[in-house]
């Protein structure tokens, strides 16, 4: 974290879903709508429709399926929020 210009800046890891998995570690995964190419280099045995934990385009662990959808369900929540703010 920093603080740049007096704000408060961090790194977020953000769970995605893997939604094909492809050749040289790599796999496309949907971040929210997004289809984004990212790194398994630092995982073994991800398969489709896996949760991962994803930080600067690479995949960090995998996450339980019900923990990755109550993170993402907090995040689409907070999002509504700033919407009406």
């Amino acid at each position: 974290m920093g603080r740049p210009g007096g704000r408060l800046i961090m790194c977020l890891a953000i769970p995605v879903k893997v939604i094909e998995v492809g050749a040289d570690d790599t796999a496309i995964v949907d971040l929210g709508g997004v289809r984004k190419e990212i790194s398994l280099a630092l995982l073994a045995d991800v398969q489709v429709g896996d949760y991962v934990i994803l930080h600067v385009g690479y995949a960090l662990s995998k996450l339980d399926p019900e923990e990755a959808e109550k993170t993402l369900a907090l995040f689409a929540e907070l999002n509504q929020a700033g919407m009406a703010a």
